[in-house]
């Protein structure tokens, strides 16, 4: 068909809060590191028009603090050639320690999205 597959959106979304967290000077291995995972509580994508094999995307990202313990990152997904939304989403995160059990997000974190 000559589109993107759906569900590479997700994919990009993922890609788009890494380089959003590098961006702000921390990344998601320093996160980790420091004893606290972000797993995927939610997300959503609506689909507005299809992105084609070769096309070059931008990826924009914005990120806020939902509670001391998530995160809630934006996405819109855009053809950077012409500009045109092609897709937009949300995702929400849950900071964990390294037995799983929910944990509230550094300092550091918390002070980037607030």
């Amino acid at each position: 068909m000559g589109v993107a597959y759906y569900a590479n959106y997700l994919a990009w979304f993922e890609v788009g809060r890494t380089e959003l967290l590098r961006a702000l000077g921390w990344t998601y291995r320093e996160m980790e590191a420091a004893g606290v995972a972000l797993p995927v509580l939610e997300a959503t994508c609506r689909y507005i028009r299809p992105a084609y094999y070769d096309d070059e995307l931008d990826i924009r990202t914005t990120g806020k603090l939902v509670s001391p313990v998530q995160l809630a990152f934006e996405y819109d997904v855009v053809r950077a050639a012409s500009g045109e939304t092609l897709a937009t989403g949300r995702t929400r995160h849950a900071g964990v320690n390294p037995h799983g059990r929910p944990c509230r997000l550094p300092e550091r974190v918390r002070e980037l999205f607030t």
